[in-house]
């Protein structure tokens, strides 16, 4: 494949897609089609294939010179914010479940980030362990030899629509990976990041609404937002920034992995359908350039409806 390289492409940056946000994805228009793969999901397997920006994002520099660790980088949100990334300028390590496939999806990313010229790096860590969430973080520091922006977007979910006999392992599990390792990462981070640095955590519409099959879920993620708030306040002093994105519903492989009947996942927006990853990255890429630079403790919503506080 011809290594694609903004520099050779004339044009607006951003997401090369259709102003009106009812077009460009018919294929979801009031929901995909219904189908289910076993956790954690694969990209290859879904119906239809998710933009990750692969062809529909162009870059401008916003983030040249700077290093930047995303875990969950293997697929969906993750692996949109690290293509957009590489394509602003920065270099990129990509963190990921160790097996499950999940080392060859991070291939497919760390693919992108080096058609876009940029150095690329993918560490396997297992961050519902606390000493794998700070060697991830070293192991990524060192391979791009410095660490601008962490983004903590690595999660887990399981449906369950019984809350009566919801499983203690899959809570504590739920609650490992989605809150205990979100700080855990970003304490090692911050030995890494100089001022001007940023975290940034994904969080989400279930924060503000809940989800009666997603309770454990939706429970992380209000526990992220007040993290989020909590460290930018921690962090100020030191020139960090710490925001967080909350999108609504997404195509990402936990949708069909997780979910039952996802015929009408994200029908229910403004827009009649899920969004798809590209159109999350774009919030990152805001947060994380100095387009940004004076937001901080931020929860931002691309939720495609209206979002309560």
């Amino acid at each position: 494949m011809t290594r694609f390289d903004d520099s050779e492409t004339p044009g607006r940056p951003g997401l090369q897609l259709p102003a009106d946000p009812r077009e460009g994805y018919p294929e979801t228009h009031g929901g995909p089609p219904d189908q289910d793969q076993p956790w954690p999901g694969h990209t290859d397997a879904m119906r239809p294939r998710p933009d990750h920006g692969e062809q529909s994002y162009r870059g401008s520099g916003r983030l040249s010179g700077r290093a930047a660790l995303v875990t969950g980088g293997d697929s969906g949100i993750g692996r949109a914010v690290a293509i957009a990334f590489a394509r602003e300028g920065a270099d990129v390590a990509v963190g990921h479940f160790p097996g499950d496939g999940e080392a060859e999806e991070a291939e497919e990313t760390l693919r992108w980030v080096r058609e876009a010229g940029r150095e690329g790096v993918a560490v396997a860590a297992d961050l519902r362990q606390s000493d794998e969430c700070r060697r991830l973080v070293d192991e990524a520091a060192e391979a791009l030899g410095r660490l601008d922006v962490l983004v903590n977007n690595a999660a887990y979910q399981q449906g369950h629509s019984d809350f009566a006999t919801l499983p203690v392992e899959q809570i504590e599990r739920t609650f490992r990976t989605n809150i205990l390792a979100y700080v855990l990462v970003a304490r090692a981070a911050v030995r890494h990041l100089p001022a001007g640095g940023v975290i940034l955590n994904t969080g989400s519409v279930t924060a503000f609404d809940g989800n009666p099959a997603l309770v454990d879920y939706s429970a992380t993620k209000g526990a992220i937002h007040t993290f989020t708030k909590s460290l930018a306040l921690s962090l100020a002093e030191r020139g960090i920034r710490v925001n967080c994105v909350a999108p609504g519903p997404v195509w990402t492989p936990l949708i069909p992995a997780t979910l039952d009947g996802i015929g009408e996942f994200g029908a229910d927006t403004r827009w009649k359908r899920p969004a798809q990853p590209v159109e999350i990255a774009t919030s990152f890429v805001f947060l994380a350039s100095e387009d940004g630079r004076f937001y901080t403790g931020e929860v931002l919503a691309p939720t495609g409806s209206t979002t309560s506080r």
